[in-house]
């Protein structure tokens, strides 16, 4: 009996060492991550790929609010380890704002190496108009456009892509986007509730930590 005991106890010694062990494994094995603060984008198209969006109204709080939310979102999915934004920012005050303006890829992949980052996202912002009006009813819809690139730092080649350009509509104009129309709960969206739907979606394609490496 002691003999049973003894090797029960053993077995489960090693289970909860092991299982004590996997966070703290897992945690060193992800990439990590820089997430720059959003670029406001003046032009009507993005200055990494070109792709053209509909300009409008940025609103002063968007660019916050943006990064805000990609930063929540991404540690939620639990891909990469998030490098905290205060040292981002400590070194994006390092340098020339002009710089990320005029090289926005190559200045964002330069400070990712800095931090010690295995990868760098680049979002920029190109409309963020509020709703006017209440969620029952409106004036004006919520409109949003944005633009994210994944750049693996390595190699400074894009892994991944998402993207955002809607204004809000009414389900009776599109009955085939009866899905969209749910998701986005079945009522009229802040422009911070309509970024929120439209990253959701665009995370969803996002691949995991293997194939981001080997991509």
């Amino acid at each position: 009996m002691k003999k049973i005991l003894s090797g029960h106890g053993l077995i489960v010694l090693l289970l909860g060492l092991m299982l004590l062990g996997v966070p703290e494994a897992t945690a060193e094995e992800k990439p990590r991550l820089v997430i720059l603060p959003f670029f406001v984008e003046r032009e009507a198209f993005c200055p990494v790929c070109k792709t053209v969006f509909q300009r409008g109204e940025v609103l002063p709080s968007a660019q916050n609010t943006m990064t805000r939310l990609l930063y929540q979102k991404l540690e939620v999915k639990g891909i990469f380890k998030v490098i905290p934004l205060e040292k981002v920012e400590e070194g994006f005050s390092r340098r020339e704002k002009r710089i990320f303006e005029e090289r926005p890829k190559s200045s964002s992949i330069e400070l990712g190496k800095e931090l010690g980052s295995d990868f760098v996202a680049i979002g920029f912002v190109f409309r963020f108009e509020e709703r006017i009006g209440s969620s029952v009813g409106v004036e004006r819809p919520a409109s949003v456009g944005f633009d994210l690139h994944l750049i693996r730092l390595k190699d400074s080649a894009e892994v991944w892509r998402g993207r955002m350009d809607e204004t809000q509509r009414p389900l009776s104009e599109n009955l085939l986007k009866i899905g969209s129309f749910f998701r986005r709960k079945a009522h009229w969206l802040t422009a911070e509730e309509l970024a929120s739907v439209g990253m959701d979606e665009a995370l969803r394609r996002l691949p995991g930590a293997t194939e981001l490496e080997e991509k």
